[in-house]
């Protein structure tokens, strides 16, 4: 295949996924990745797809996190330019791939800032159809709030990009919202 695409993204993330949590985390950030590559004028499909496989290999492996990612992907057929962005994406943490093209400074940046997106949306009366990014910077700014969530991996993604976090999370936000009732953040008074 000469890039992934989402539908097989959707395939190879189905044999190996299956925890809801993991499933819901993969589309926040396939979803966002979406809005990233509208931003920067690229394909949306293929940066979605990138982001929905982009934990791949995390339910079967946590303590081993991109370990068992590459050669599985690669024998799938995946390119190894999206191979290299999904590793990418655990730099400094997991894997010594630094984050190079804009595909890869995205995903490594919107990994952590989806799930305090998504934290937020849920305490909210109307979920994230009314979040701004207002309300996500108070959030962000809370450590104790959303505290697995990495504020400095955050920053670092963001520095990589040039950007400031409330424009990520703006896009993020308006890439998650139109998919509010499938990702759980539709919020209580629908």
């Amino acid at each position: 295949m000469e890039k992934l695409t989402l539908a097989e993204a959707e395939r190879l993330n189905a044999a190996m996924v299956t925890e809801e949590h993991l499933i819901l985390h993969a589309k926040n950030v396939s979803y966002a990745m979406g809005a990233m590559a509208r931003h920067f004028g690229e394909d949306e499909e293929h940066w979605m797809a990138v982001g929905l496989l982009h934990d791949y290999d995390y339910e079967k492996y946590p303590e081993e996190h991109l370990q068992h990612t590459e050669q599985p992907l690669l024998d799938a057929g995946v390119p190894a330019e999206d191979v290299r962005a999904i590793l990418s994406h655990g730099y400094g943490i997991c894997t010594g791939v630094r984050p190079e093209s804009k595909l890869e400074k995205s995903l490594f940046t919107v990994d952590e800032l989806t799930g305090i997106i998504q934290a937020c949306a849920r305490m909210r009366p109307k979920g994230i159809q009314d979040l701004e990014v207002r309300s996500f910077m108070k959030k962000f700014k809370d450590k104790k709030f959303a505290a697995k969530c990495d504020r400095g991996l955050i920053q670092q993604g963001c520095e990589m990009l040039g950007m400031e976090v409330k424009d990520v999370a703006a896009l993020c936000i308006e890439g998650m919202r139109p998919h509010a009732r499938e990702l759980g953040i539709a919020g209580t008074e629908e």
